[in-house]
């Protein structure tokens, strides 16, 4: 899978799963949804690394 746009100036948004503790925060890219790979991070380090999964794994109930 590959990313085309650059991953710095993307919105990214909370994960449904992200607890309002500011313990576990996952983000992802809306954006990258119909590219068949989606940026997930951790909000606590939006300068790391980006995982990417498919979009049927990542909308899995």
């Amino acid at each position: 899978m590959s990313v085309s746009q650059p991953l710095a100036h993307t919105t990214w948004a909370k994960s449904s799963y992200s607890q309002g503790n500011g313990g576990t925060c996952v983000e992802w890219a809306p954006a990258f949804i119909s590219t068949g790979a989606i940026p997930v991070r951790d909000s606590k380090r939006p300068d790391g690394p980006a995982l990417t999964v498919s979009p049927p794994a990542w909308l899995r109930s």
